[in-house]
């Protein structure tokens, strides 16, 4: 078993486990941060997105070893916590306003995945798209689609 060292949602941890234990059981069984889901461990679902250094990433794919340091994750756990000043991100607020949930399970990824892709849009200073929007790639058992797309627009509004 090695250690490992890195910064999740603004905290630094270290935890022991193997070289090659995958991130999200790091995240979920020995950190207890819960919000990133499994659904596929496979990177195709994308129940599990979370930001990796402020990109998109999938923690179902990545063993921990390749995480260090300096690297920073934030889960859904902690994204109102990169907006100062607020109790929850817009992009969260967004998916309340247009009641975007139904059973939720892939709700925090698809969230992560949408703040990701407007910081990225805005990044290259220019306002998202339907073309946008179509890279989303999250999976919704429950098809709440339109609504997921109303509401990254309008979070996208006050991002």
């Amino acid at each position: 078993m090695s250690t490992h060292t890195f910064t999740v949602n603004g905290k630094r941890v270290s935890v022991e486990c193997d070289d090659d234990v995958r991130l999200l059981w790091v995240l979920r069984d020995l950190l207890g941060i819960h919000g990133p889901k499994y659904g596929c461990g496979l990177q195709v679902c994308k129940s599990c997105t979370s930001h990796l250094n402020g990109q998109k990433f999938n923690p179902c794919s990545v063993p921990v070893s390749k995480i260090g340091p300096d690297d920073e994750i934030t889960t859904i756990e902690g994204l109102a916590d990169t907006v100062p000043g607020k109790g929850l991100h817009p992009m969260q607020e967004a998916w309340l306003e247009f009641d975007v949930a139904q059973c939720g399970y892939c709700q925090p990824g698809q969230i992560m995945a949408a703040a990701a892709l407007v910081n990225e849009v805005k990044g290259d200073g220019r306002e998202i798209t339907d073309d946008d929007l179509d890279e989303i790639r999250n999976i919704c058992r429950c098809g709440t689609y339109s609504r997921i797309r109303e509401a990254i627009k309008a979070g996208a509004e006050h991002m």
